[in-house]
């Protein structure tokens, strides 16, 4: 992708082309840009090549989209078709993916689940309807692109009166830069994990730890994160002074400005389009009124700060009343750096840049071993501290001898939910693949729990109010109130140290069969996150109803298409599905999606038979692999289990069937076949997903 010959070999006039390579809309104030020029109708053509360009007082080569980045604002209207016919001239195959856009599969840009890709020297064209409005924006989904500038921003204006009210707009595109090539980035990270994390703890940070809370707690702290070899901040795999952060693509030295009137309602559409980078936007002495959230209307929502996940978008009003300037602060979650734009009443201001705040540093809690958090207080396993920590990260392998009661058991979590006798008559059917301890998977949470009360790590006592996904409600009442007719839980899985990262603790080029669901059910997705990082989970194609425990009722759960999911968070959506196709599913960290951590979502048309049950798919959970000696067999109390909700004698997993129907049984034998492929390289079909027939019989 990059040839360092070819990029010195660049023209001064080809650098003096570079200086002027942004689109009108992402120009400060101070070079004439008071609205938002784009393109805009029903018909687009767009070329995906490389250039130079300066960025931060440097010249770089990119990619970019008809020679800007980052790439034209496209702006849509709710309602009408849109045909977007997109030429490559690279000399390597590329892609667009309409983040967030409800299409066609056929048109979501995935190579390799959805269409080939678009080939060198070649033009595809995409063409699909408009069914919403909101804040959107597209990438590439090919390699690693992305990070080198290829995304840009979109606006679909509603068809009736926008429920919003503001007097003048901005977009603001979030991003992080590397100068290097990020091949050789990735590498680094394949290679060594901590290498790009320069925020490590030091002797100074021991001394004052030591000093705050005495030197024998600070010892054992340390002791510890020593046992686990792991450390309290690995919060981001990337910071400065590799990335530098850009507001449509200008660094804090660039200054991207903005103008205002006092009195003025000011629409800001933020969107974080960086490969690896959460921030946390706040504008110091100018509250913010949260009115959109992944393009969907929500309640109206006054806070001081958000966190931003990567590929998440979130529109706020300010209205500034004095005629000053104001500072708008996109930190790292790292708080390496930040990328600082100012909003004042003249073109060419500049606010104060505020100082970087100090370091998070991760807990226990993050660990999934917040003993406090569960009731359980100051729990002693021991009185050597590291080797109890240890043994809790083993998960369901505890040399502690415990008394264990069946009826106490979580069994969904097992991969066989046990009715509960006291709940409703019909329940959901939970299955849960087997997770164990390996090269891929390092920890397993002991105790994942909610955390949708917490506003993001960094963000617990920062002095001023800050945005809880529990705080979101979705304007207009949610489309389908049903009940879950069953749970599929996934796990978000990694090895840090080796850079391994996955679901399940499958990485995407080893899965076998897809995640399945079956058109116009209802599905609950629990996401478990076993690692130390907060993930940004994206599922293309449909949005998902975050379940706020205690807010179901209300029938306007906050509905996304990309979520924060914690370290040891457990956190489910609810999803209709509703487009026939096959989905990518994956972490928006674009390293992390590149090592693994991605899937497919299947929908089958509604004449398809049912995806099989966690009952009815033994392979999803093999007791035989099972430490039963670890769980204190010898110790469990049969009395207590209530033998007549668990129906032994209704099947056996040797009685039961691969399949339901002769047509899935001659699909799953022709899938047997053995075909010539390359690793996470599927054969493509429009109209039969084949790569997915085998995954297609079984659950």
């Amino acid at each position: 992708m990059f040839n360092r010959r070819r990029f010195l070999q660049f023209t001064a006039t080809g650098m003096g082309a570079a200086a002027c390579a942004i689109p009108a809309w992402a120009r400060s104030s101070s070079e004439g840009n008071f609205g938002l020029p784009a393109l805009q109708g029903n018909q687009f053509d767009l070329t995906v090549g490389t250039f130079p360009m300066r960025i931060d007082g440097r010249t770089t080569e990119v990619i970019g989209v008809n020679g800007s980045v980052p790439a034209p604002l496209l702006r849509f209207r709710e309602g009408e078709e849109v045909t977007l016919n997109v030429t490559n001239t690279l000399d390597t195959d590329t892609s667009i993916h309409w983040h967030g856009l409800l299409v066609p599969f056929q048109m979501d840009g995935v190579p390799g689940v959805s269409f080939p890709g678009i080939k060198p020297g070649e033009t595809f064209t995409y063409k699909y309807a408009v069914p919403q409005n909101g804040t959107y924006w597209y990438h590439s989904h090919s390699g690693l692109q992305e990070q080198v500038g290829h995304y840009g921003p979109i606006i679909i204006d509603p068809k009736d009166a926008d429920p919003v009210a503001y007097d003048r707009e901005y977009v603001l595109v979030l991003g992080d830069w590397t100068f290097g090539d990020p091949e050789r980035l990735f590498a680094k990270l394949k290679k060594h994990s901590d290498s790009q994390n320069f925020q490590q703890r030091t002797v100074g940070d021991f001394l004052a730890d030591a000093s705050a809370d005495g030197l024998g707690p600070a010892l054992k702290d340390r002791a510890m994160w020593g046992a686990m070899r792991m450390s309290p901040r690995d919060i981001a795999d990337v910071g400065a002074p590799t990335y530098t952060y850009l507001i449509n693509r200008r660094s804090t030295a660039d200054n991207f400005n903005m103008v205002f009137s006092p009195g003025e309602r000011v629409r800001l559409r933020i969107i974080n389009a960086a490969a690896m980078t959460l921030f946390n936007v706040r504008m110091p002495g100018l509250p913010m009124t949260i009115v959109q959230a992944d393009g969907l209307n929500v309640q109206p929502l006054e806070v001081d700060e958000f966190q931003i996940g990567v590929a998440e978008t979130y529109d706020v009003i300010v209205t500034p009343q004095v005629a000053e300037a104001f500072a708008f602060v996109a930190e790292s979650i790292d708080r390496s750096a930040q990328a600082v734009a100012t909003l004042g009443p003249r073109p060419g201001m500049r606010a104060a840049v505020p100082a970087l705040r100090p370091v998070p540093t991760l807990t226990m809690k993050d660990m999934g071993m917040d003993h406090a958090a569960m009731g359980h207080g100051s729990m002693e396993t021991g009185s050597d501290v590291p080797e109890a920590i240890d043994q809790s990260m083993e998960g369901m392998d505890h040399d502690m001898a415990m008394p264990m009661d069946h009826g106490q058991m979580d069994h969904a979590a097992m991969g066989h939910a046990m009715p509960d006798p006291h709940g409703p008559e019909v329940q959901m059917v939970s299955m849960e693949a087997a997770i164990k301890k390996g090269p891929g998977v390092a920890n397993i949470a002991a105790m994942p729990m909610s955390r949708l009360d917490e506003p993001g790590i960094g963000l617990d006592n920062v002095g001023h109010r800050t945005l809880t996904y529990s705080q979101l409600r979705s304007l207009e009442p949610n489309p389908d109130t049903r009940a879950p007719g069953r749970e599929i839980v996934v796990h978000l899985t990694s090895n840090m140290e080796r850079y391994m990262w996955s679901f399940d603790g499958v990485k995407f080029s080893e899965v076998t069969k897809s995640i399945q669901f079956h058109e116009g059910e209802r599905v609950r997705l629990t996401l478990i996150n076993d690692t130390m990082m907060p993930h940004p989970i994206h599922l293309h194609g449909m949005f998902f109803d975050l379940v706020i425990p205690g807010a179901e009722a209300s029938g306007h759960l906050p509905r996304k298409h990309t979520v924060i999911v914690k370290p040891a968070e457990k956190l489910s959506v609810d999803i209709s599905a509703e487009h026939v196709g096959d989905w990518a599913f994956h972490c928006h960290l674009l390293f992390h999606m590149a090592a693994g951590m991605m899937q497919v979502v299947s929908i089958l048309p509604s004449d398809a038979p049912m995806p099989m049950a966690d009952h009815q798919a033994p392979e999803m959970m093999d007791h035989s692999t099972m430490d039963h000696s670890s769980m204190g067999h010898g110790e469990m109390d049969h009395s207590k289990m209530d033998h007549s909700k668990m129906n032994h004698d209704a099947m056996s997993d040797e009685d039961m069937p691969l399949c339901f129907s002769p047509v899935l049984f001659l699909l799953q034998r022709l899938s047997s076949l053995k075909r010539h492929r390359r690793p996470g390289r599927w054969p493509i079909s429009i109209m039969i997903p084949t790569r997915w027939l085998k995954r297609a019989t079984t659950f």
